[in-house]
């Protein structure tokens, strides 16, 4: 038989000892399970209040990016034109030819970006990709209106040009070191350069371009509304040292004193709005519907000889015209390679590298062609 060894007690005739009766030494006091289950409790409901608190209050270094508001361009946002001219008979139009957004939710808390990013409308970017470190804001804001201001005008006078309409070449600055200092003033209206008329800035870079420094040059001007002319020696571009240079900044303007052509887009900023501004004056001072009566949608920037610009977001914008009904969106071409990862069904893409290119496109869907796409 296995031999158990037993403390004596009081049933086995001795009086018990007490060190006996002490907890053997190095044993921890029993808790009982009541208490146990309680402290368990507490430890997880302060974990639980911790947790919340964090992702409540606690701002994480993101923006959430995702589908924006879309605006008609020929219509109205809170009964205000979105472009509006006046001094010009308008045609007609009907249909939409809608510019788009990005929408950007900045602020956010740690809950807040997870169902966001959860959501799958929406994609966290780091926030100094949108606020850069240094700059408030407000001054983004007011950077965003900047560009949307300098997106106006360029799409007038990518309009105008297009449309044939005069436009005046204006110089907008002169370099006191350079070539033109003393020739020519601010304000200038030039319209030749050795007899021969320019409109644009393009033009009137090719033609110094085309002549060697050291070259004299007869320019026509209007000063103060009246016509003058101004005599300058060309020096060498600082881009290329064969070709002339006046040193003068310029600004295009339209040259129709009776015609204005003004926008309101609401708060929307940036510069990607370009395109579809510039599509919605011609619209408006040419015969017949350039979209055919139907839901265009588009995106990119705009400079005042027509080159179309890839801009950000496009994913974000094309999801937003297809829920605002758009059947077919015009698509920057640097933009084409995103565009189709993630095309949304119903909605057809087509591909422009200029303005020339989107008129063909809106022709083609007009006319029941197939328009190049990305």
């Amino acid at each position: 038989m296995k031999e158990q060894s037993v403390s004596p007690g009081p049933e086995h005739g001795h009086a018990p000892e007490p060190e006996r009766a002490a907890a053997p030494r190095g044993r921890r006091a029993t808790i009982a399970p009541g208490y146990r289950r309680i402290a368990t409790l507490v430890v997880a409901l302060a974990f639980l209040v911790v947790f919340v608190l964090v992702g409540t209050l606690v701002r994480v270094p993101y923006v959430a990016l995702g589908p924006g508001p879309t605006v008609n361009t020929l219509g109205s946002v809170d009964d205000r034109q979105v472009v509006a001219i006046t001094g010009e008979p308008t045609d007609p139009t009907t249909g939409n030819l809608n510019l788009t957004t990005v929408s950007v939710t900045d602020g956010l808390t740690l809950f807040q970006s997870i169902g966001l990013w959860l959501s799958g409308d929406d994609e966290l970017q780091p926030r100094d990709r949108v606020y850069p470190p240094g700059k408030s804001n407000e001054e983004v804001s007011q950077e965003n209106r900047q560009q949307m201001t300098g997106s106006e005008n360029s799409a007038t006078i990518a309009a105008l040009a297009f449309l044939g309409r005069p436009l005046d070449l204006v110089v907008a600055g002169v370099d006191d070191k350079g070539p033109s200092a003393g020739e020519l003033q601010p304000d200038d209206d030039i319209t030749a350069v050795n007899g021969t008329p320019v409109e644009t800035s393009v033009a009137l870079r090719e033609a110094v371009a085309a002549l060697a420094p050291g070259t004299q040059v007869t320019l026509d001007v209007v000063r103060a509304g009246q016509p003058a002319t101004a005599t300058v020696t060309l020096a060498a571009n600082p881009d290329d040292a064969e070709k002339g240079y006046l040193g003068i900044s310029l600004s295009e303007q339209n040259g129709d004193p009776d015609l204005d052509i003004s926008f309101d887009v609401g708060e929307i900023g940036g510069p990607s709005a370009g395109l579809m501004l510039t599509l919605a004056i011609i619209d408006k001072l040419s015969p017949g519907e350039l979209n055919g009566g139907e839901f265009i949608a588009g995106t990119g920037t705009i400079d005042s000889t027509g080159d179309v610009g890839e801009i950000g977001g496009i994913t974000h914008k094309m999801k937003a015209a297809r829920e605002a009904g758009a059947t077919a969106f015009l698509v920057p071409s640097g933009n084409c390679a995103e565009a189709t990862s993630d095309t949304p069904d119903g909605l057809t893409l087509v591909r422009v590298d200029t303005l020339d290119d989107a008129i063909t496109g809106l022709t083609d869907l007009r006319e029941g062609r197939t328009p190049p796409s990305c």
